[in-house]
């Protein structure tokens, strides 16, 4: 018997987040979720995976844009919801259909949000240090020392403008997790370590 059933993680760029999640996948058994949720909105509403993410880059981040975006996705016309409000709204329903085939971890996309009437769902936010984040962004992504610090700014900057748009909630803001980790101090399989006693079957 699981206790819990669902990971949602936020992370940081270069935190090694992503390779966190798809490890503990593979060690557990349970499916993860990142790229995948594009993928899927992708194909339901014949929009390419670039223009997706160019929506997600470009929301509004301002709390009247978000007091509205949440308003309108919630009336009976969602023809009045913006380009980003739809992208989110479509993300946010695959997630929840990927949620009912069985345990499951998410990488973004703000899927706490689409789970938040779930039960057995853990949040995870995974950060680490400036100096371990430059090196993996290069060394992982092979991307060339100068541009590090500006991509990483963009990357966490669409992050952060994207949950805040759809959530009201500061996306680094530790309070709204339920477990941080430190991958530069856990390292990766240590983060690896913790979560995947989340997901073990607890005996009854």
């Amino acid at each position: 018997m699981r206790k819990y059933h669902y990971i949602t993680i936020e992370r940081e760029y270069g935190s090694g987040g992503t390779k966190i999640a798809r490890k503990l996948a593979s060690i557990t058994g349970v499916p993860c979720y990142g790229h995948e949720i594009l993928k899927a909105v992708s194909k339901k509403y014949n929009f390419s995976i670039e223009n997706i993410e160019r929506y997600e880059e470009n929301v509004p981040n301002s709390l009247l844009y978000t007091i509205y975006a949440l308003s309108q996705a919630t009336s009976a016309n969602p023809d009045m919801v913006s380009k980003e409000g739809h992208i989110f709204l479509a993300e946010q329903d695959e997630i929840r259909k990927m949620s009912g085939e069985g345990p499951a971890i998410f990488l973004g996309h703000c899927a706490s949000e689409a789970l938040k009437e779930r039960r057995g769902v853990v949040k995870v936010f995974i950060w680490a240090t400036e100096k371990d984040k430059r090196n993996r962004i290069v060394e992982d992504y092979a991307i060339p020392e100068h541009e590090v610090e500006s991509i990483m700014k963009r990357f966490n900057r669409r992050r952060e403008r994207y949950y805040y748009a759809n959530t009201t909630k500061r996306w680094n803001d530790f309070t709204n997790y339920d477990i941080v980790l430190n991958s530069s101090e856990l390292g990766i399989d240590g983060c690896v370590a913790v979560l995947g006693s989340l997901l073990a079957d607890i005996p009854e």
